[in-house]
């Protein structure tokens, strides 16, 4: 279900994207036959109702199943801020903002696809199926080759199809661990192989740190001793390993594998503060670190950080899928020019989009951000905030700095961690994404709630 938080704030960051694409306002095809006015004449009793919500950008649900073809009256709502369309066959549905309206369609026995044939809407992921009895619909040629577009869509490819009957994904808690007592730290990290479901309709066969992705977040301080057990079950199918950036050991003796049934120890000295990735080094680590084997360990200074009102750990990283229930796709994550089908925070995509941070005007905010990889770069970015404070790899823009600098967006190489603060101005919801818009639309987009998130009250 899409809850009108989530379709408002939704709304609120297309519509930005819209202004920077230019596509909004444009002229709607005249080639279908709107609704109320269908040249689709056919015989016989309506069987039932069809419902489709219209959001920018996207349909819920995407796709719909009959029990049998025939005549069915559709209904589009337009939850969004922009005029949408459903275009089945000869027949166009157009609705306006806050507005529904309705046609009678045909479904024929191998089911049908409907787009939305507003300019640069389709290719957003504006589009959708009616099957019958569970078979796939049918879509022409020129649709299909529009689907495998790499730029702009929710999915690069469409060789691994969404299942209706994948669980709901488990969302990722956010919010950072606070720094442990004492200096000496025994940490116990378990390589768990397991199902996971990265985004609604897709589940893979994940390598895991502790059965999450990503790993737990580690959190010491300049100076501490960390002691890693790590562990690889009996039942695991493949030998792991972990490799911390932010230790400085040989890397022929800690990081090396252990094989299923096996566990070692790694101990490390925490010499330099900052955001640092760790990560399984088996061979391929192209393959381990793109099927989930990665994580985030905060090193504060010695003396410690301010003390501020939030705190978020944000890993962005890529999913490639593979088949339903089957480890990622190494040969899709070994391309030169990567195309993943999910880029991601906290291993799920859109997670902070229907679970939006919580804060409220005013209050100071760090968050500590990982681009994980394996292989595309972030530009980390929070629409209507500025970032006073920025930490990365160790250079740093202090808050009330002489002429009083200020960041709107930190790009991060993979492997690479910033701390940034900021503070929002009002009452509202303020997108997170990685302003490479064209992963955006693949599930790198969250969202900070400040109070209640709505602006005018």
């Amino acid at each position: 279900m899409v809850t009108h938080i989530r379709i408002r704030s939704l709304a609120v960051f297309t519509a930005l994207c819209l202004l920077l694409s230019a596509c909004a306002g444009a002229s709607t095809p005249a080639a279908n036959t709107e609704a109320g006015a269908s040249d689709h004449q056919s015989t016989g009793a309506v069987l039932g109702a069809l419902k489709i919500n219209a959001y920018d950008m996207g349909y819920q649900p995407m796709n719909l199943n009959v029990d049998k073809p025939g005549r069915y009256t559709l209904t589009l709502t337009n939850d969004g801020e922009q005029a949408h369309d459903l275009a089945l066959g000869a027949t166009r549905i157009v609705a306006e903002p806050g507005e529904s309206a309705s046609a009678e369609i045909d479904v024929p026995d191998a089911g049908a696809t409907f787009i939305c044939t507003f300019p640069g809407h389709f290719d957003a992921g504006m589009k959708g199926a009616i099957t019958v009895g569970g078979a796939a619909a049918s879509a022409d040629q020129s649709q299909q080759d529009d689907q495998r577009d790499d730029h702009g869509g929710t999915l690069a490819t469409n060789d691994t199809p969404p299942d209706a009957n994948a669980p709901a994904y488990t969302p990722f808690d956010a919010t950072a661990p606070t720094l442990p007592e004492g200096t000496v730290h025994d940490i116990t990290l378990e390589t768990i192989e397991q199902d996971m479901t990265v985004a609604p309709g897709y589940v893979q066969r994940v390598w895991t740190f502790n059965g999450t992705v990503p790993g737990p977040v580690i959190r010491v301080k300049v100076g501490d001793t960390i002691r890693i057990r790590l562990k690889n079950p009996a039942t695991s199918m493949m030998a792991h390993s972990v490799d911390f950036h932010s230790s400085e050991v040989a890397p022929n003796d800690e990081m090396t594998s252990i094989k299923p049934g096996e566990e070692k120890m790694y101990e490390w000295q925490a010499n330099y503060a900052g955001v640092w990735m760790y990560h399984c080094g088996t061979a391929p680590t192209l393959h381990h670190i793109a099927n989930g084997m990665y994580g985030m360990v905060i090193v504060e200074p010695k003396e410690g950080l301010p003390t501020v009102d939030h705190e978020f750990a944000l890993v962005q990283s890529e999913w490639y899928l593979g088949p339903q229930r089957d480890v990622v796709s190494l040969k899709k994550a070994s391309v030169a020019a990567p195309a993943p089908d999910f880029v991601v925070f906290n291993g799920v995509a859109n997670q902070y989009k229907d679970n939006p941070l919580q804060v409220k005007p005013g209050e100071r905010v760090r968050m500590f951000v990982l681009n994980a990889g394996p292989s595309i770069d972030s530009s980390f970015h929070i629409v209507g905030t500025i970032f006073d404070t920025v930490i990365k790899e160790g250079v740093v823009l202090r808050r009330g700095n002489d002429g009083n600098w200020g960041s709107q967006a930190v790009d991060l190489a993979p492997a690479q961690g910033a701390i940034v603060e900021l503070t929002t101005a009002e009452e509202g919801m303020y997108p997170m994404v990685t302003h490479a818009f064209n992963f955006v639309g693949r599930g790198a987009i969250g969202l900070l709630q400040s109070g209640d998130g709505d602006p005018k009250n």
